[in-house]
């Protein structure tokens, strides 16, 4: 299974991005509007400048109660981890497992086409395992 075809699968191909001159108050209002856990920060809505998610503001609220004052720039992921349409769906689950990250970025030739949630992941993989007993249930019963 291909990223790309996980993000075929989604609801909706629509990427929230938002600037990394934003406030925080403003990413908050558009993770609660969006009920999502991460946003791609883009200075022009194409490109990747980082990543910023509920846990980063969490940490900065731990370390400084204002963080609500500051911008996004403050706060996000500078380096991201990304992946491609034709990655793996197995390598980058690894990823995200090994590395703690719940949202993974997908660029294609520079240019973002959508991010992959560890929720995105688990679905398609509860769904294949509901195909596969399914199958195995018909081969059994077909006797």
């Amino acid at each position: 299974m291909r990223i790309g075809e996980i993000l075929e699968a989604k609801a909706s191909h629509a990427i929230v991005t938002i600037t990394p001159q934003a406030g925080v108050r403003e990413l908050l209002a558009l993770l609660a509007e969006h009920n999502i856990g991460a946003l791609v920060v883009s200075a022009d809505g194409a490109s990747l400048d980082g990543i910023v998610s509920e846990r980063d503001v969490v940490r900065h609220l731990h370390a400084d109660g204002t963080v609500v004052n500051n911008t996004v720039a403050a706060i996000m992921t500078s380096e991201v981890e990304t992946c491609g349409p034709d990655d793996d769906l197995d390598q980058v689950m690894t990823t995200m497992t090994s590395r703690r990250f719940r949202h993974v970025p997908v660029v294609d030739d520079g240019r973002l086409v959508g991010i992959v949630s560890i929720g995105d992941v688990v679905k398609h993989k509860i769904g294949q395992l509901q195909f596969e007993r399914d199958q195995l249930d018909s081969y059994v019963h077909q006797s």
